[in-house]
């Protein structure tokens, strides 16, 4: 477990957001309630909100990002934010300059945010722990340990969907091992108190000792789908693997891909999810990701207004701030 103390400030408002693990029920409830406010700014003729006008926030993603950083870029400007993007790929730190270094440069151009994304786990924490006070630092994704934004964008999904997380079963479903999303949604699933999770998955992509995370595992889809309300499916993280973990995409699908047949196992009314990007006819099917019960898109939709959400808690706004975000 890292640290959790970091993300609070003295009063226990939230300063970084690094992990969804140790956070408080009423905070995580706090974020979505939130992003409920936030979320009709996008049907708006002007999308903006004046919380963060003045406010620099830096894009630093040491890995590739489409759907994150685009969605984090948005939720800035719509906050009227201004936006750096940091491309690390072509920046000093590939001329033997110091992440150290790189972070002070960036603090002596008055930024006031860092949104991260890392291969490292932990990278997120260590620059919080690095940064000016008046920093604040969001995680977009540490190698495989958090994605605490996604996690929450998915409870907010579900809540829109089901009213309530209490009393519900929810299947993650897939590479459990390498994702980073799991890791986020177990804990979010656990505070906000739903009835089950259960992890699905073949034996060499789900980690030794999750139960002690509190969660039921099964290694058959169709026990694992019996009954659910939420089926979240996970991308096979092949960039994280080593060793013969998997026998072929092909026979992947054939014991752990989502089907319309699989998915009448579930509940009738479930909803279905996926962090994206999707391979089509390796964890799902491409009838299901485009069927009645797929939210996939809303997903995309509602991170922004949890990344909003998140973002102006962090700089110790709220939508009450601003007469033109009621």
């Amino acid at each position: 477990m890292i640290g959790n103390n970091i993300q609070l400030d003295k009063n226990g408002n939230l300063k970084h957001f690094l992990t969804t693990e140790g956070l408080s029920l009423s905070l995580l409830q706090s974020i979505l309630d939130h992003a409920e406010s936030f979320s009709s700014v996008g049907e708006r003729a002007v999308k903006k909100v004046p919380l963060l006008r003045g406010k620099t926030i830096a894009n630093l993603f040491f890995e590739p990002s489409t759907r994150t950083r685009t969605t984090f870029e948005l939720a800035a400007k719509r906050l009227s934010a201004d936006i750096l993007n940091l491309n690390i790929s072509t920046s000093a730190t590939h001329k033997g300059e110091t992440l150290s270094d790189t972070l002070h440069t960036l603090e002596a151009m008055h930024c006031d945010m860092f949104v991260v994304r890392h291969a490292n786990s932990g990278a997120a924490h260590y620059i919080a722990t690095q940064v000016a006070p008046h920093i604040s630092v969001i995680n977009a994704g540490d190698g495989c340990h958090a994605h605490p934004t996604q996690a929450m964008l998915d409870m907010f999904t579900i809540r829109k969907h089901k009213q309530s997380l209490r009393n519900l079963r929810v299947a993650i479903v897939g590479d459990i091992l390498h994702s980073r999303v799991a890791r986020s949604e177990i804990h979010a699933l656990g505070i906000l108190g739903v009835l089950e999770t259960r992890v699905v998955g073949p034996h060499t992509l789900i980690p030794k000792d999750v139960e002690n995370l509190g969660v039921q595992v099964f290694h058959d889809m169709d026990e694992g789908l019996h009954g659910v309300d939420v089926v979240i499916m996970l991308r096979l993280q092949t960039e994280r693997m080593s060793g013969a973990l998997l026998p072929s995409a092909y026979e992947y699908f054939q014991r752990y891909g989502l089907t319309r047949k699989r998915l009448a196992q579930a509940k009738p009314d479930v909803i279905v999810m996926h962090p994206g990007p999707i391979n089509r006819g390796v964890e799902i099917a491409s009838d299901v990701a485009d069927g009645e019960h797929s939210v996939i898109l809303q997903q995309v939709s509602h991170g922004i207004a949890i990344r909003m959400a998140i973002m102006a808690m962090t700089m110790g706004r709220s939508p009450e701030d601003s007469e033109d975000s009621r």
